[in-house]
């Protein structure tokens, strides 16, 4: 288990946001950074400060994602054609980890990580171990046959927390689903302000 990850109940306190919407989050009940100076008054952040805690929290959001891979997201985005926020956004939730999670197979980004690591998801057919695989439109993700009986994505479909979006097509009765598009920033259903065009000022500087 990495230290991300022992770490993730901080993360919404210390970027002051329930990052994730969920209704147990740390944040609901403690609104200040963790530690023994959390109650302390900051000053003003400068420019950069708030570019790089744009960053942290869009690159938080994705779980378990290191900065090398983030940045390599960016890279990838502005060599392509088109507007870069778009490009970033559409990169980032064209991973498996995130359609997983978003298709509601598991509550969080991170036990959908660890449904991937573990063998239980299939692409087109085939199993798919890589939580950062980068899907294509109408590519199909599906459980196996034997692990569309874990109770863990009985819950996480039932629960009411967040809605399956538009841009995928869930046949819940089958525990499979259809990546039908890449979604553009505006439909991408975040449960905070998400400001990616000051992640592209961070980069770019």
């Amino acid at each position: 288990m990495t230290k991300r990850l022992n770490s993730k109940h901080k993360v919404d306190r210390r970027l002051k946001v329930n990052l994730w919407g969920r209704p147990k989050s740390p944040f609901n009940s403690r609104n200040t950074p963790p530690g023994q100076h959390g109650n302390k008054r900051h000053s003003r952040p400068s420019d950069y400060g708030v570019q790089l805690q744009a960053k942290q929290r869009l690159k938080s959001y994705y779980g378990n994602i290191n900065e090398r891979q983030f940045r390599n997201c960016y890279r990838k985005a502005i060599k392509k054609r088109g507007d870069t926020v778009e490009n970033l956004v559409g990169l980032l939730e064209k991973r498996l980890d995130i359609i997983v999670y978003r298709a509601k197979f598991a509550l969080t980004v991170f036990s959908s990580r660890q449904l991937i690591n573990h063998g239980h998801i299939k692409v087109n057919g085939k199993k798919v171990n890589i939580p950062s695989y980068l899907l294509k439109e109408e590519d199909t993700i599906e459980l196996k046959e034997k692990s569309k009986q874990l109770a863990t994505v009985d819950v996480s479909l039932a629960s009411k927390e967040r809605d399956v979006p538009e841009y995928l097509e869930l046949d819940e009765k089958q525990k499979k689903i259809k990546f039908v598009r890449t979604p553009k920033f505006a439909e991408v259903p975040y449960p905070v302000l998400m400001e990616p065009n000051l992640v592209i000022e961070y980069y770019s500087r």
